[in-house]
């Protein structure tokens, strides 16, 4: 559906992205994660052919994004820094938006003001920033587009109105098969509506994966030991993270959760816990070993 290979742009000295690739299939709601300054923006920007990719592909059912309005008119791209027509109305806003887009339908525009109770004579640039976020959406999901790119998209919404956004959109996911691309920092959000992930650090991809295989790779084992803890007790996994607290070691490791925890047994420990890992905690420790773990600062 989303294909992007080797994709690099650079801003001077600076390069944003280098040899990025990535894949999203239809239907899939796909989280994309990363520190700022990582290269979200950068490919989101060409995804919704803003900027002109100078080296690699970007294509969208193997069409070209960039200078291709055809493409284009299939995607809505909705982000945080919102921008309206200064005089149009959400009524007016909403004319423009049929004349852009051949899929819009105004029975669904009607039918949302149920779900976006804002008068539409009402000018859009006189609205707070929430308001503003729900008109975005309102447009956007009426335009029955079949790419959905979001940036922080419920950032200013309140806890009510981001579930029914959430909502609408997994709807169309679900009914139309719409594809979804979301960028945001909210990760226990992303975890409950994403089925894969792709993190990004310094213009490369670091992991891309279905989220339940990701989780099912990473573990947090708790052991205590009567002495000290054998110092080969993980011996065939990766170490992402280590913490202890009096005899209770705490282990964020990667590799076969059954080889893991048949070695861990057969050091005796006295006690053996393995617990669940958010999606928080997987980007944390992921891009701990690239060098951007959290430090402790004295001031």
């Amino acid at each position: 559906m989303i294909d992007v290979k080797s994709l690099s742009k650079s801003f001077g000295d600076f390069k944003a992205l280098d040899q990025l690739d990535i894949h999203i299939k239809e239907g899939s709601v796909y989280g994309l994660l990363g520190p700022n300054g990582s290269g979200k923006t950068t490919l989101i920007k060409h995804l919704v052919g803003i900027y002109k990719n100078e080296s690699g592909t970007i294509t969208i059912d193997d069409k070209s994004v960039f200078d291709n309005p055809e493409t284009k008119a299939k995607i809505v791209y909705i982000s945080d820094d919102l921008f309206y027509f200064s005089q149009y109305s959400i009524k007016e806003m909403a004319n423009f938006y049929a004349s852009m887009y051949p899929t819009w339908s105004w029975e669904r525009f009607n039918t949302l003001k149920q779900v976006f109770p804002i008068d539409i004579k009402r000018r859009v640039t006189k609205l707070s920033k929430g308001m503003q976020k729900q008109v975005a959406f309102w447009l956007g999901i009426s335009a029955k587009p079949k790419v959905m790119i979001l940036d922080e998209p419920v950032d200013g919404l309140d806890p009510v109105m981001r579930k029914k956004v959430w909502n609408l959109v997994l709807q169309d996911v679900a009914e139309y098969g719409t594809t979804v691309l979301v960028s945001s920092h909210n990760l226990r959000e992303l975890e409950d509506v994403c089925d894969h992930v792709g993190i990004l650090y310094k213009g490369k991809m670091m992991v891309e994966r279905e989220l339940d295989n990701m989780k099912s790779d990473i573990h947090k084992i708790q052991v205590a030991y009567t002495g000290d803890a054998p110092a080969d007790i993980f011996k065939d996994a990766e170490i992402l993270h280590h913490t202890k607290s009096g005899s209770v070691s705490q282990f964020i490791v990667r590799g076969s959760k059954e080889s893991i925890l048949s070695r861990v047994k057969s050091t005796n420990p006295v006690i053996m816990d393995i617990l669940p890992l958010s999606l928080e905690e997987i980007f944390i420790y992921e891009l701990g070993g690239k060098g951007y773990e959290i430090e402790n600062i004295l001031i």
